[in-house]
C-alpha cells in the first residue's frame, strides 16, 4: 500500500483549495455532535444491558453487539475525524491513516453485519425456518461472532497489499482506496461491495419481507381479537420501512460512490460531495440505537429506571419481561 507522505504534511494550501476553512469547521462541528451522541447513546445501551439481567437474553445479543460496534466506530473513527477536520488537514500521518481507516471499516462493517444478523434473528424466531429448533444462546453468539469475523476477513486484506487505505473526501479522514486504477485494488473494491454491502442488504430485505408475510398470515387468523393484530401489522410494517430506509440512507450513498469510481475510473466527483457519504456512514452510530433500541418502549422504561434510581434514588423496577424484539413472537407463531 503506497501513500505519498507529502499529503500528510500540515500545509493547508491544497486543502483550502478544496473547501474554505469555515467549511472544515462546519463539517467538524456536525460530525462532533453525531460522534458525541453516538458514544453516549451506545454506551447507555451497553450499561443498561449490563445492569439488568432481563435484557441479557439471546434475542438481544445482536442488538448489544450493534451498540458495541457503533461505539467503537464513533470513538475510534468519529472523534479522530472531528479533530483532523477541525485542523483542516489529516494530522495523524501515514500510519495513523491506516489505523483510522481500518478501525472505521472494521467497526463499521461489523455494525452493518449486526443489522443483518438482527434481521436474520427475527426471521428465525418468527418464521421458524428451522422447524421446532428453538433460538438459543449458541445461535445468538454464532451471529455475533460471524459479524466480527466477516468484518475482519474483509478489512485486513488492504493491510497486506490487496486493496489499500487512503485519504478520502476533503482529505481529513481515511478509508478504502476507491480511486486506484490498479487491477488488484479494483477487484478488492468490487468484492468488498458484494460481500460487505450487497449480501447484508439482501439478508435484511429477504428476512423482513418473510417476516411481514408471516405477520399478514397472523392478521387473517386473528382479526376476531379486536384489531389488535392489525395494529401490530401497521406498527411492524412502519418499523421495517424505517429500518430499511435508514440502512439505505447511511450505506447506499457510500457504496454507490465507491462502485461508481471503480467502474468509471475517469469519473470526477467533487471532494466535498464525496465526503458526504462518509459522514452519513458515521452518523449511523446515532441512527442505529434510536431505531433499533430507543424506539422500544420497554427499553425506555429500563433507561428511565436507571436514571430515576441514580438521581432520585427511586427503586421502582419495571415489572415486565424484556425482549428487544419489536413484536410478540408467541402471537405470530400461532400462524405456524
Amino acid at each position: 500500500m503506497q501513500m505519498n507522505s507529502a499529503r500528510f504534511s500540515p500545509n493547508l494550501t491544497m486543502n483550502m483549495a478544496i473547501m474554505p476553512r469555515s467549511g472544515y469547521s462546519l463539517f467538524a462541528a456536525i460530525l462532533g455532535v453525531f460522534s458525541v451522541a453516538g458514544i453516549l447513546l451506545n454506551a447507555l445501551v451497553i450499561i443498561v444491558t449490563l445492569r439488568h439481567k432481563q435484557l441479557r437474553q439471546p434475542l438481544n445479543y445482536a442488538l448489544v453487539n450493534l451498540a458495541v460496534a457503533d461505539l467503537g466506530c464513533a470513538a475510534l473513527g468519529g472523534v479522530p475525524t472531528v479533530v483532523t477536520t477541525a485542523m483542516g488537514y489529516f494530522s495523524l500521518g501515514r500510519i495513523g491513516c491506516v489505523l483510522e481507516a481500518f478501525a472505521v471499516a472494521f467497526f463499521g462493517i461489523a455494525a452493518l453485519c449486526s443489522v443483518a444478523v438482527i434481521a436474520l434473528d427475527r426471521y428465525v424466531v418468527v418464521c421458524r425456518p428451522l422447524g421446532t429448533v428453538t433460538f438459543q444462546t449458541k445461535h445468538a453468539m454464532a451471529g455475533v461472532a460471524a459479524s466480527w469475523v466477516w468484518s475482519f476477513i474483509w478489512n485486513t486484506p488492504p493491510l497486506f497489499g490487496w486493496g489499500g487505505y487512503e485519504l478520502e473526501g476533503v482529505q481529513t479522514s481515511c478509508g478504502p482506496d476507491w480511486y486506484s486504477r490498479d487491477l488488484g485494488t479494483r477487484s478488492f473494491i468490487i468484492c468488498y461491495f458484494l460481500f460487505c454491502f450487497a449480501i447484508p442488504f439482501s439478508t435484511i430485505v429477504v428476512s423482513y419481507t418473510s417476516l411481514l408475510h408471516k405477520l399478514r398470515q397472523v392478521v387473517k387468523l386473528q382479526m376476531a381479537e379486536g384489531g389488535t393484530t392489525a395494529k401490530a401489522e401497521v406498527q411492524v410494517s412502519r418499523m421495517v420501512v424505517v429500518m430499511v430506509l435508514a440502512f439505505l440512507l447511511t450505506w447506499l450513498p457510500y457504496a454507490s460512490f465507491a462502485l461508481s469510481v471503480v467502474i468509471i475510473p475517469d469519473l470526477y466527483i467533487n471532494p466535498v460531495i464525496a465526503a458526504v457519504p462518509m459522514y452519513l456512514t458515521k452518523c449511523s452510530t446515532v441512527f442505529n440505537p434510536i431505531i433499533y433500541i430507543f424506539m422500544n418502549r420497554q427499553v425506555i422504561t429500563y433507561v428511565y429506571y436507571c436514571f430515576t434510581y441514580h438521581f432520585f434514588k427511586k427503586q421502582i423496577a419495571p415489572q415486565m419481561s424484556i425482549s428487544l424484539l419489536f413484536m410478540d413472537c408467541s402471537l405470530v407463531n400461532k400462524a405456524s
